[in-house]
């Protein structure tokens, strides 16, 4: 008994080892890509002709070895680490700017950014900083945001307690003591569970590139919550390790606030999930110097280089497949006809729900497999967006490059089921949650390129069927109701901006609009207005799912990246694509990461000797 013991998992332990440092394909990091710094561009002209290059079927590369559905980071990723071991690429993105949530627009001379508020583990020497350094050949820069980088508001306006949030491995914990004395082991504790949860995610990539039987033994047999304590933690909700930990209500909601970001309530949220944001920002939080628009701008010549191209307005209405059930191109609308584009390697940077129920055909769609897939995830909340557009410095104001995480009361958990439940009109007149940002204040360009002015973004999340009713109106005249329950959320918000920031009065407000989320469903083209893609619930982080989503799809020749095949926002996204690379080019790219930031270090090491 023991011997077979033994040997079954000698077996395994073999088969871990060769899908883990096994790699033999190329190696995107292995060079060194980084060129002197250029002379940035600011014409919106000139940018462009990079970012919006429309779709003709003359600009189609021949020859292609893949095409990539989507040019959000997580597609626009992928294609850059395939272009950077030669592979002639074509990335098609629906709307008429590449980037997807990292794409700007422009409004009565102000520029807004979509997506992109700050990024975290951007130190110099951190695998996720020299990756990013190699994805834009060292021409994308980082600007760090202040310390504290945020503030948390909780209570009414005439009760509103502040608490600042700063980066730093001692500075995080011991300026929330200052807050909270008397709370000290509470922080100790709260700060080293989700360092302990973080440390464990490298199975989350490993359930995803290891063969099928093995991922399903280590399930089966336990083995994954002993190897990771991060699925050990993923069962359990914010609320039930926070509540464990301390009595104090406010301390509870300073623990518990960046869940905004994804819009979950705490009790709805994995511990396992929050582990990586409050890691991801302990060294800091950083900018992208001249906007978000910069990443795509500076990722796209890679693939062009190589021989591939980046297309918009290239919406592609159906994959091809063969009667064997092989990908084999993809049909884009042009007009009323349709182009179709072949490639050997289709790769969906689209979402999950897009790429299986409005991409494949209902035969294909209908699979057990596809299905099952299906059946794992649900749609994640609605992003409501307010754009402001204010005449005045940041100094003249009050503003800084610090980000507001605003709550109308300390009980999170209690504040967003109250507003969920309401209805439209009802929640449009207080909103709970209110993420607040300024976006020319964190950007050292923008004095230099709109003096005298500067933006505010607010984010908050609003449900999809509050605004269904206009989502087949016209983008741009959905109709006076909705053009006054939208106003209506913005009064709300509004309200709370000028009370927080009284430098700010209506008389600055140069321009103020918002994207619910029918509007993200048209730029985005997310299904139901949502900004992060698939729920990230306490389900979405099952050993189950996260096994059986994977970069390959049932279907051959067909693969996913981004988000829905990782986590959600700019880091999420890119892990998607470094495991979707990893899966085509035959080698672990996250271990290969790593082995670049070793390498650097090193050389920098030895500079400053």
């Amino acid at each position: 008994m023991w011997v077979l013991v033994s040997i079954i998992s000698a077996v395994l332990i073999i088969f871990m080892l060769k899908y883990v440092f096994g790699s033999y394909g190329p190696n995107p990091f292995e060079k060194d890509c980084r060129e002197p710094l250029k002379k940035r561009v600011y014409d919106k002209k000139e940018k462009n002709k990079v970012l919006k290059q429309g779709f003709l079927a003359s600009r189609v590369p021949e020859n292609l070895e893949a095409i990539v559905i989507g040019s959000g980071v997580g597609g626009l990723g992928l294609a850059v680490l395939l272009a950077k071991v030669g592979k002639k690429v074509l990335v098609l993105e629906q709307h008429s700017k590449a980037g997807g949530c990292c794409h700007t627009f422009s409004e009565k001379g102000f520029e807004f950014d979509v997506g992109i508020h700050y990024i975290g583990d951007l130190l110099e020497h951190k695998p996720f900083r020299c990756m990013l350094d190699q994805m834009t050949n060292g021409q994308l820069q980082w600007e760090p945001l202040e310390n504290p980088f945020d503030h948390v508001l909780l209570g009414p306006p005439e009760n509103r307690r502040r608490y600042p949030i700063y980066s730093g491995k001692t500075r995080f914990p011991e300026e929330l003591k200052k807050c909270f004395p008397g709370e000290e082991k509470a922080i100790d504790e709260y700060l080293r569970l989700a360092k302990k949860t973080k440390n464990g995610v490298w199975l989350m990539a490993m359930l995803k590139l290891l063969p099928v039987f093995l991922t399903k033994f280590l399930i089966c047999t336990g083995l994954v919550e002993r190897l990771s304590f991060f699925f050990k933690m993923a069962p359990r909700s914010l609320t039930d390790v926070v509540n464990e930990l301390t009595q104090n209500q406010d301390l509870r909601a300073v623990f518990s606030y960046i869940v905004g970001t994804y819009g979950k309530t705490p009790k709805e949220a994995s511990f396992a999930m929050h582990s990586l944001l409050v890691t991801h920002y302990l060294d800091g939080a950083w900018y992208p110097k001249g906007g978000s628009s910069e990443i795509a701008y500076h990722m796209i010549p890679i693939v062009e280089k190589a021989g591939g191209a980046v297309l918009v307005r290239a919406p592609v209405n159906r994959i091809l497949f063969n009667d064997a059930k092989e990908a084999y191109g993809v049909s884009v609308l042009k007009g009323q006809e349709e182009v179709h584009i072949r490639a050997p390697m289709i790769v969906s940077d689209a979402g999950i729900f897009n790429t299986y129920e409005k991409l494949l055909p209902a035969e294909l769609q209908a699979l057990p497999a596809i299905q099952e897939q299906l059946s794992m995830v649900k749609h994640g909340d609605g992003g409501l967006s307010i754009f402001m557009g204010l005449n005045g410095t940041k100094e003249e104001l009050g503003l800084k490059a610090d980000n507001y995480w605003i709550f109308a009361e300390n009980n999170l958990d209690k504040l967003l089921e109250d507003y969920n439940s309401k209805a439209r009109e009802q929640a449009a007149q207080k909103i709970p949650l209110l993420f607040v940002a300024c976006p020319s204040a964190k950007d050292p360009t923008w004095e230099e390129r709109s003096p005298g002015k500067s933006t505010l973004s607010l984010v908050s999340f609003a449900k999809y069927e509050w605004f269904e009713d206009w989502k087949d109106d016209k983008v741009t005249n959905r109709g006076p109701d909705y053009k006054e329950l939208k106003q209506m959320f913005i009064d709300s918000a509004l309200e709370v901006v000028m009370d927080v920031f009284p430098k700010i009065t209506r008389d600055k407000i140069e321009y103020i609009d918002a994207g619910t989320p029918v509007t993200n469903t048209h730029y985005i083209a997310a299904p139901k207005g949502e900004i992060y893609g698939v729920d990230h619930d306490i389900g979405r982080f099952r050993p189950e799912l996260n096994a059986t989503i994977r970069p390959q799809t049932p279907l051959k020749n067909l693969y996913l990246t981004g988000q829905d095949m990782f986590l959600c926002g700019f880091a999420g996204a890119l892990a998607g694509a470094l495991t979707c690379g990893s899966v085509i080019l035959n080698r672990n790219l996250h271990l290969d990461a790593i082995a670049l930031a070793k390498r650097a270090k090193h050389f920098n090491k030895q500079k400053k000797e």
